[in-house]
């Protein structure tokens, strides 16, 4: 696959951004200020860089609620969310003295009437132009993409929650933009599930907000069904995946560095402090992402052999010409150089945590994860495959993480056990780091030890090259491959609306015809399977919609969640779902 600058989701949204946003920008010739705010500075970072706006009128990219200089020669490009705070703001830069000539303004999604009329009511002679161009996401990857909102977990699946169906209706208005932005109008899913509801309630609030979008299109007739399905599942669908320590060179590297909005901090060979943004602008990130650390670990020597053989001087004389052209090369030479160093660098980091850590705990964690050791023989006894990770001096998150995975094994376990397993690993006065799992639906204590429970069947893939210590293969993918093979029963994954019936993620290739790549044979010609996962996606996750992808060249999988996991960032707020938010209380003061 090509890197996602130049295919996928980023390029969709920023060809969208230049058809609306920028297209009226260039019916005059005035440069013009961008204000933004927190939301859309993200998306734009995502899609774009500072020189792709400057090349299309955009001189200065602001901040809608910081301070800011009159400009009164220039136009103001407003792009923000249709919320009182934003509207407010803007508000504030015209209501008594205009900071700019004019207001050209653009909402992600569907602006309320009350807050439109707020804005007439004080700006109306100032705006030139109101659009609302539906793109409440954030296209993190060429085939991940993210609501933008942590807090989503907690408003969900918390037993406190006051906003879980507004929280609801916010992530089903930024799927329907995901949808529209993408031209489809999706048959929609979910996977029913006996304790909670979520996934469906969901399903339901977007089928019937993509019927409002769709209702008419800019001809006046209604859009029918495109080929493609919308499956929205729950975080308990695979409580495995984001506990389990994964050994691919991006999932390892968010897991064991510490690694802020993809920034990788290192130091230098000579002692300074460097920072590195892993994204899809690094070329050689997009290609190893993916690959297992053994094999990042086997290219990484090549490339730094590559480094040095260009490095070597030349002996013979270079013309004026060919001295230009050098020039020219330098920086993207340079950049090369650097984009390797930092891998070099990331590489033998996780390869230190691994070695000192993590490799001790991997094999058990498979064990209890797939259920059977390396030769396949089923794991009878999985306290015996736990007890020497809680006895060795494991960090606390790791010993809460084999937990886990022993617990999910076997779809819960006793209270005793339940109560020795917490004092074993010392988190008495945290043990909601366990218990809370139950808030997800999870089966954390057994309902009854007389009830003998079955595991899910996962699909066989015996037959498939892989490492030992990474024998755990995500659900998510078992879920993908039924999908595209129109596998998945409709019993456990009811259709909130059906989509056309020749759908089965291959254009519906007969068994009996041979399929004929053509040079236009890309995903965009073919069918789309977009996964949403309530509660947060991991990196493991979002690899499988890629591997997918690759797999069936005729349907892309796109994956996204309200916002990214990390085994870490996961267990903290499966602790916090118990936490009561602060109530705000009033001291009066007595008087004696």
């Amino acid at each position: 696959m090509a890197a996602g600058a130049e295919h996928g989701l980023k390029k969709i949204v920023w060809q969208k951004i230049r058809d609306t946003i920028i297209a009226d920008c260039r019916k005059s010739e005035v440069w013009k200020i961008m204000i933004l705010d927190s939301f859309t500075t993200q998306l734009l970072s995502l899609c774009c860089k500072m020189s792709d706006l400057m090349s299309e009128g955009i001189t200065i990219v602001e901040d809608l609620f910081k301070s800011r200089e009159p400009v009164l020669e220039m136009k103001a490009v407003y792009f923000m969310s249709p919320t009182a705070k934003c509207v407010d703001a803007f508000i504030n830069d015209f209501k008594l003295k205009p900071k700019y000539k004019a207001a050209y303004v653009y909402f992600t999604d569907y602006c309320p009437d009350d807050l439109f009329s707020k804005m007439k009511v004080f700006c109306a002679k100032h705006i030139k132009v109101c659009k609302e161009i539906n793109m409440s996401f954030l296209p993190l990857e060429a085939q991940v993409f993210t609501c933008g909102n942590p807090e989503t977990f907690k408003s969900i699946y918390s037993p406190q929650s006051s906003d879980r169906g507004q929280t609801l209706e916010t992530l089903a208005d930024q799927l329907v933009t995901l949808c529209a932005t993408l031209d489809e109008y999706p048959g929609v899913r979910f996977k029913k599930d006996s304790t909670l509801n979520y996934a469906k309630l969901l399903a339901e609030l977007v089928d019937t907000k993509l019927a409002r979008h769709y209702e008419l299109d800019d001809n006046g007739k209604k859009k029918e069904k495109t080929q493609a399905q919308l499956i929205i599942v729950d975080r308990a669908f695979d409580p495995v995946s984001p506990i389990l320590h994964e050994l691919t060179y991006q999932a390892m590297a968010y897991d064991l560095i510490d690694i802020k909005n993809d920034a990788y901090k290192f130091k230098a060979k000579d002692g300074s402090e460097k920072e590195a943004m892993l994204n899809e602008s690094d070329e050689l990130w997009v290609k190893l992402r993916h690959l297992h650390i053994a094999e990042v670990t086997e290219q990484i020597p090549k490339l730094v052999k590559e480094i040095s053989a260009n490095k070597k001087p030349t002996d013979r004389k270079i013309s004026v010409g060919g001295l230009k052209q050098l020039m020219k090369q330098m920086p993207a030479f340079r950049k090369q150089v650097a984009e390797k160093t930092v891998h070099l660098t990331l590489a033998e980091d996780c390869m230190n945590k691994f070695q000192s850590s993590v490799e001790k705990l991997c094999k058990a964690e498979q064990d209890l994860a797939v259920g059977s050791d390396v030769e396949g023989q089923k794991v009878k006894d999985p306290m015996r495959t736990l007890l020497p990770v809680l006895l060795n001096p494991h960090s606390t998150h790791d010993k809460i993480r084999a937990v886990l995975l022993y617990i999910f094994g076997l779809n819960g376990t006793t209270e005793e056990n339940l109560t020795k397993l917490i004092q074993h690993v010392k988190i008495e006065g945290e043990s909601e780091y366990i218990t809370n799992w139950r808030e997800l639906g999870v089966t954390i204590i057994s309902p009854s030890s007389f009830l003998s429970f079955r595991k899910p069947s996962r699909r066989d893939r015996s037959q498939e090259e892989r490492y030992n210590l990474s024998r755990w293969v995500p659900v998510i993918k078992d879920l993908m491959e039924d999908a595209i093979e129109n596998k998945l029963d409709s019993r456990d994954w009811p259709y909130q609306s059906e989509c056309p019936s020749a759908w089965n993620g291959s254009r519906a290739v007969s068994a009996r015809q041979k399929h004929k790549p053509s040079a236009q044979d890309d995903h965009r010609t073919g069918s789309r399977l977009i996964v949403f996962i309530l509660g947060g996606v991991c990196h493991s996750e979002m690899r499988c919609a890629y591997e997918v992808t690759q797999a069936n060249k005729s349907c892309e999988v796109i994956i996204g969640s309200s916002h990214i996991l990390t085994p870490t960032s996961l267990l903290e707020d499966i602790r916090d779902l118990s936490k009561k938010s602060m109530d705000t209380f009033t001291i009066v003061e007595e008087i004696a």
